[in-house]
Parts: structure tokens; sequence; C-alpha cells
């Protein structure tokens, strides 16, 4: 509430409005919404405006009503009567209360329920509103402040229910299956008859508040003065929500559905529980939107274990360091910026420069080596997500995958719970010891998503339209990936978010935001990309902060100066482009240099394994690749390697189990090579 509305309010204080005619004032305001626009509305006339206040409202009120129109405030007249209600009540040490009910309450019953409520909140007097509700089926439900004690008959059976359903479904976990097939059924049908004679609901407070505003996927709620930040809050209609403003007298609530049904006034209740998400093995090689319910088609996954959205990140002495590596498959990105489980490695370029398509290939390479991938597809179209889980059937990945996708024609919420969601599935992969990698495809819509949210719950906006808290947004969802320890479970989670760039704008404010939080980053050039150089890799921008720590001892040495090599013949390209005559050493080095530049290119879907990448750096490295023409480099390497695959199986297996080049393996690499070319 800001100073104006706050002098309306003693306004209404000062004139002593009549509760009865402040009630009327909201009446009229909800049932008649077109005359809240015309009285908003700079085009009509103030004397027109006038006539309207005293045709409509009581005389009590018009000067407080007219007061908020002059003052651009006709939006906000409801919600500063109910402040002026709730001055009201207060002052008279009074309380308000429904009681909803299907059998109509007697005269005794009513004298002891009015006795209940004043001596639970210590009130003076209370003000009991009636009303009759066929829904609750039987029993009755008590609204008092921002308490509801529900003894209402609907929600019995609906705590039956699940009671039985869970007991059925532990009885079906621990007996034999074979037995209950064979007719022991009976036995499941007593355990379940016994459940529903014993079974009571013991009566219990809930925390609750109703709405006060609603639109565009948000809910303001008054009440619920205990409530939590990222709580999950239940409305009337039975879809959820989580509370992410925390007001004097209001909280702001995002809805994880359609608000069909709702209206201001229906009720909200706590659940006392943190926005979560089952997660189970079943997961696996599924599609799942950011609620985890599948949307594959493939039927319900039943969740073993509920792990909350947001946690906090694994502290120093539960780490340990990143020094094993996570191939890509990518032999620009495992010899020059290689990335360790545990790390967190930006990608980050414009649109079309091929980002999608190196977390792609890193999860496919992944299949035998025990790592389990989520991807998280964060305002895409549905169409582009379809393709991604096209591609990974097609090569077999997704019996180790999961893919959560909040798509474009989802609500914003959806898009800002989704990387939270993805890496609760990812923390509960590795906290059974596996390792895990996650990819954020990608972290800008997902800033925009909140943007959005923000702005729809009237947060301030900083930089360019974004909340002050878009940093924390990103850095403590990034923050959850690490490498444990043995005592922590030994597992680890690395993460690839992906960034988009306008017109390779590295300073921008998220991308600067996120390169900050990170390990390093791969930046993607369109130019290159265009150039026919893919992956597109600016080998200058790009660097990992792990860097040689999250390299085999042969990867290494095989590699050996090759950013340095590259960066060296880029610097000579560019000086010697309008040169006619050139030294030898500096045709050696571009030759090289070329060498490499074509080596490097790899097609979509291809990712080379850790012995064929050694091998190859090595060769190129040591010049075993001389006088070969740059347009057959491509065959060369790929018939090189079948034969090696076929005549020098030892050559390979030294190198995946040792992953050290050891002399006498780098001079069996030599004459192999050697005895192909001949």
């Amino acid at each position: 509430m800001n100073d104006f509305e706050k002098d309306l309010l003693n306004e209404l204080i000062r004139l002593e409005v009549p509760q009865e005619d402040a009630e009327e004032t909201k009446n009229i305001l909800s049932s008649c919404p077109d005359a809240v626009d015309t009285l908003g509305n700079p085009l009509v006339t103030q004397d027109e405006k006038k006539n309207i206040i005293k045709k409509l409202f009581p005389e009590s009120v018009h000067k407080f009503v007219f007061n908020a129109v002059k003052g651009g405030s006709a939006d906000r007249i409801t919600a500063i009567l109910d402040e002026y209600m709730d001055y009201l009540i207060e002052k008279d040490g009074s309380i308000r209360a429904v009681v909803r009910y299907v059998t109509p309450l007697t005269e005794s019953q009513q004298a002891d329920l009015r006795k209940y409520i004043m001596e639970k909140f210590v009130k003076d007097d209370v003000i009991i509103e009636y009303r009759h509700d066929p829904d609750i089926i039987g029993g009755f439900i008590l609204n008092a402040g921002d308490v509801e004690y529900d003894k209402s008959y609907r929600t019995s059976l609906r705590l039956m229910k699940e009671s039985l359903h869970n007991k059925a479904a532990e009885y079906v976990d621990q007996a034999d299956s074979k037995k209950i097939a064979s007719g022991k059924t009976g036995d499941i049908i007593s355990v379940l008859k016994t459940e529903v004679k014993d079974f009571d609901v013991k009566a219990g407070a809930t925390e609750t508040g109703f709405i006060t505003r609603l639109g565009d996927g948000i809910a303001r709620v008054r009440g619920m003065n205990s409530v939590m930040y990222g709580e999950l809050v239940e409305f009337e209609t039975g879809i959820r929500g989580i509370v992410q403003n925390l007001e004097e007298k209001t909280v702001g609530v995002v809805l994880l559905g359609d608000d069909h049904g709702l209206t201001e006034g229906s009720s909200v209740i706590r659940t006392g529980k943190r926005a979560g998400i089952g997660v189970s093995d079943a997961l696996l090689g599924r599609v799942v939107d950011a609620l985890g319910s599948p949307i594959d088609g493939l039927g319900a996954i039943n969740a073993e274990d509920y792990f909350p959205i947001e946690r906090e990140a694994p502290g120093v002495i539960e780490r340990k360091p990143v020094n094993v590596p996570l191939q890509t498959g990518i032999l620009a990105i495992d010899s020059m910026f290689p990335i360790g489980r545990g790390q967190r490695e930006l990608i980050i370029g414009d649109r079309q420069t091929g980002k999608t398509s190196i977390a792609i290939d890193t999860i496919i390479n992944q299949k035998g080596q025990d790592v389990i991938c989520v991807y998280v597809a964060i305002g895409q179209k549905s169409s582009t997500v379809a393709q991604v889980v096209s591609t990974l059937k097609k090569y077999g990945a997704m019996d180790y995958s999961v893919v959560v996708c909040a798509s474009a024609s989802d609500p914003a919420p959806f898009q800002y719970i989704s990387p939270y969601s993805g890496t609760a599935i990812a923390e509960y992969f590795m906290s059974k010891g596996k390792d895990v990698l996650i990819v954020y495809d990608d972290l800008s819509k997902h800033a925009v998503a909140y943007r959005a949210m923000s702005l729809l719950l009237h947060r301030p906006p900083g930089r360019e339209a974004y909340p002050g808290d878009v940093f924390y947004l990103h850095s403590r969802l990034l923050e959850r990936s690490s490498r444990l320890d043995d005592e922590h479970g030994g597992g680890s989670l690395t993460a690839l978010p992906i960034i988009e760039t306008l017109a390779g704008d590295i300073s921008a404010y998220i991308p600067t935001n996120v390169i900050s939080i990170t390990d390093g980053q791969i930046f993607l050039e369109s130019e290159l990309f265009n150039s026919g150089l893919r992956p597109a890799v600016n080998y200058g921008l790009s660097v990992s902060r792990v860097g040689g720590a999250a390299q085999t001892k042969a990867m290494k040495k095989a590699a050996g100066n090759l950013r340095i090599d590259l960066a060296q013949f880029k610097e000579m390209e560019i000086f010697t482009q309008f040169s006619s005559e050139l030294d030898q050493a500096t045709t050696d080095l571009l030759d090289h240099g070329h060498m490499l530049t074509e080596l490097l290119k790899q097609p979509l879907y291809n990712p080379h394994p850790h012995y064929e990448q050694v091998i190859l750096l090595y060769a190129a490295q040591h010049d075993l690749f001389r006088g070969i023409p740059i347009k057959e480099l491509k065959e060369y390497c790929s018939d090189l390697m079948s034969y090696i695959n076929t005549y020098g199986q030892d050559i390979i297996n030294e190198i995946e189990e040792n992953k050290v080049l050891t002399d006498d393996l780098m001079e069996r690499i030599e004459r192999i090579v050697t005895a192909f070319e001949e």
C-alpha cells in the first residue's frame, strides 16, 4: 500500500464509515466490474464520475470513492476497503468467522461455537456467517481468522481413499505377486476392511486464506500469516500454487495450473510442505512436465520418493575435487576445454549455432559410461523437444535419460520451476551414488519467464526489467552441481547450462551473470558456424576453469599445445592473407593449422570415443598426417580408425585401461599409422 492509499484509508477512519456501507460498496464493485472500468477511464469527465458515484454507492463513501478515482486508484478501492474492515474488526476486539454446513446448527450448537471461537482467539465478540454448502456432504467447515477447522464428510472420505490407496500399494509391494495371481486376493480385501473399520479422522486446524485478486496465473492471497516462501498451497478447486511473495497483509502465489473455477474470495489452504516432485527409477526413458507428470503417453509413473525442487547446495566439506573427466565425444572440447564430473560448463552463443547439438552429442556419448542424463527444455516449441527425444531414442540414449519439458505454450510458472524440478530428479540419482549430467536448454528463456512472473507479482524491475534477484535465481540452481565425497554417497552432478546471446553480445546482463557462476564457457560463433567450422567453437573466448585436472594423462599428452598452435595459426592467417611470398616455416605453420582445423570439424551425432581422440590428436601433433590433402583428411581418418580397430586392438585396450601414453605406446601408434599409409 503506497502513501496515497494510506491517506485514503485514514480518510475512511476519520469519516467513520459504517461497516455495512463498506461491505455494500465492495459488493457493488465486485458485481459491476464495468463501473470500475468507467470510473478509471480518463475519457470520462469528473462530473460524470460524480453522478455515477452518487447513484451507485452509499452516501457515507461518496467522498472516499471520488478521491480514489481522482487519484487514479479506482482499481484499488476494494483492497483499501478490506484494510478498513480489518481495522474495524481489530478495533472492536471481535473476529469474523464463516461456518459452512449441510444440516443447520441448533441454537445451543451455535452458542457453543461462538463461545469456543471467542476463547480460542481471545476476542470479546465474534461475527459468524452461516452458509449452506451441500458439496461438503455432511459435517461442517469453520473458517475463523486465517484458520480452517475441517470436520466435513467430504474431507473424511478423501483422506480414507488416500489411506486405502497407500495401504493397498504397500500390501502389493510386500506380497508375492504369484500368490496374489493364484487367488489370494481375499487377504488384501480383509486388510482394507480392517482399515475402513478402524479409520478415524483426527480433527485439526489448517491455516487458510482467501483470494483478493486473481489474473495472469497469479493470485494475491490474504491470510496464511505463517506461510513460508516456496511453500505449496492448495486452492479450493484442487490446483496448487507456490508462494513467491511475502508481504505485510498478503502473499503472492503463482498458480500451477488453470485458474478456472477460482474467483476473488475462493479459499486457499497451506499444505505445510515445500514444492517438490515425485522421483523414482521409473523416470528413466520418460518425458515429464515441470510437475513430474508424464506427457509421453506411456502411462503413469509411480514415485518412490519426494524431493523438494528447491534445495540447499552441498557445502564445501561435502565435496571432493573435480578430477574425473566427463567425455563429450567432441574432439574440440575434450582436447582444449575438458569437462569434469561435478563441473558447470556454460554453452553460450547466438541462436542456430549448434548449442543444443553439443549437449545432445554429450548425452549420446554417455552410452555405456554409467552416467544418468537429464535434459530440461525451457520455453521451446513442443515440436523441437519431440525432435530431440526422437534423436535420443534413435541413438539409444533415452534408456539412461529423462526429459523435463516446459514448452513455450506452458505458463511462466511452469517454465520457472522446470530447471529446479529437473535438478531434483538429478539429485535423486546422485543420492544413489550415480554420476548425473543435466542440460538446461536454455536459461535465457528461464530468466525471461521469471521476469514475466515477477512483474505480475508487482516486484520492482531493475536492469533490462529483470528483478533484482535474477542472479540468485541461477546461482542457487547451478550451485547444486557438485561432486560429493564418499561419506555423502560419492555421486556427482554435472551441469551444462545453455545461454542464448544476441549478436554475440556476451556482456549482456544474463550472459555475464551465468558466466560468473559457472566454471567455464564454450562460446559458439555465428561466423565460424556459417564458414563451415562445426562445432563453431571460438578457441579464444572459450575456457574451462577446471582444465587439465579433468583430462586423462593420455589426452593431455596427445593434445599437447593444440590451443596455442591454433591461436598462432589464426594470428598468422590474418597477418599473411595479403602476402604472396611466404617462407617455409610460415607455410608449414599454416598447413599444420589448416590440418588441425579440418580435424576438429565433426558431424552431428557422431561423438568420438576416448581412444580415437587420443590416437587422432597424437598423429596430428606429430605430423603423421603430413602430405594428406585437406579435402581427403576426414575420409583418411575414418579409414585409419577402421584399420586400427581391426589390427590395433591391443593399442585401443591399453589406452582405455591405463589412460596413459607411454613411450612404447606412442611408438606402436606411429608404426600402425605408417603401416596404414603403406
